[in-house]
């Protein structure tokens, strides 16, 4: 048996799922991975890793919420705009030379790209809810 020291992927098309205990795996990622989230309960515990790049305007084209626990956003290049919606109204959020981000518990939340750009995410994914922009 391989173990997960001996095993590498790319983070770009993997979460990494931080237990709740000791232990870290990866998890491969496919369109439809937030929709059926919550069909897996091990991955309701725990926070979820993993990298984006985004291109233009249509690369983050709906709103998220995330009802458990706080999400940072760790932008490593480029320029994005957090558009933020929460019981506060609405506001933006601009992250630029590789700023740090953390969208509250409960915030609905959406990205503007600026310039192409990558960034880490780091989430507790229970209960995540999407809606269209």
């Amino acid at each position: 048996m391989t173990s997960t020291a001996e095993t590498t992927f790319d983070l770009f098309g993997t979460y990494v799922h931080l237990e709740d205990g000791p232990a870290a795996s990866p998890v491969p990622v496919g369109k439809d991975f937030w929709e059926k989230i919550n069909d897996r309960a091990e991955l309701n515990r725990g926070r979820m890793v993993t990298l984006f790049r985004f291109r233009g305007p249509d690369d983050w084209a709906h709103w998220e919420m995330h009802p458990a626990g706080d999400e940072v956003v760790c932008l490593l290049s480029g320029a994005l705009d957090l558009v933020l919606q929460d019981g506060v109204g609405e506001r933006i959020v601009e992250l630029r030379d590789r700023a740090t981000s953390i969208i509250p518990r409960g915030a609905w939340h959406r990205g503007i790209v600026r310039a192409p750009s990558e960034a880490l995410f780091i989430t507790r994914g229970a209960g995540t809810q999407h809606r269209p922009v």
